[in-house]
């Protein structure tokens, strides 16, 4: 067999195995030679499947606007002004406390934590 046959052959051969890949995945190709999508006949599963991925992907959307109000929002002036308003009310309240509770170092200051009883239950109810 001469050696342009064989190459012949491989190429027809590769020639139907994509002619046959176009077919399952659904291009067409018109007397012009132009390919065309037309999509496969789709069962009640691929169906289903399908709107389950629309609303994951409209969850999806929905979360990442949530996200990028999040990023954005502490950016603008109005945000920035709450939080100079909110620091100061702060730090007037702060102004405003009793100075016993800003120093820790005060004797009297009760640390809250009971000093082990020398006496046990048993013992008091006697």
């Amino acid at each position: 067999m001469n050696g342009w046959a064989i190459v012949a052959i491989v190429a027809i051969v590769v020639w139907g195995i994509v002619q046959m890949a176009k077919a399952k995945a659904g291009i067409i190709s018109d007397e012009d030679g132009n390919e065309t999508f037309v999509g496969k006949a789709e069962g009640a599963d691929a169906h289903v499947e399908n709107e389950e991925m629309r609303r994951e992907m409209k969850q999806l959307r929905d979360r990442l606007h949530v996200l990028e109000r999040i990023a954005t929002d502490n950016n603008t002036m109005d945000a920035r002004e709450r939080a100079r308003i909110s620091a100061e009310i702060e730090a007037l309240r702060r102004a405003d406390e009793p100075a016993s509770t800003h120093n820790s170092n005060s004797p009297n200051k009760d640390s809250g934590t009971p000093l082990p009883s020398s006496v046990s239950k048993k013992e008091q109810s006697q």
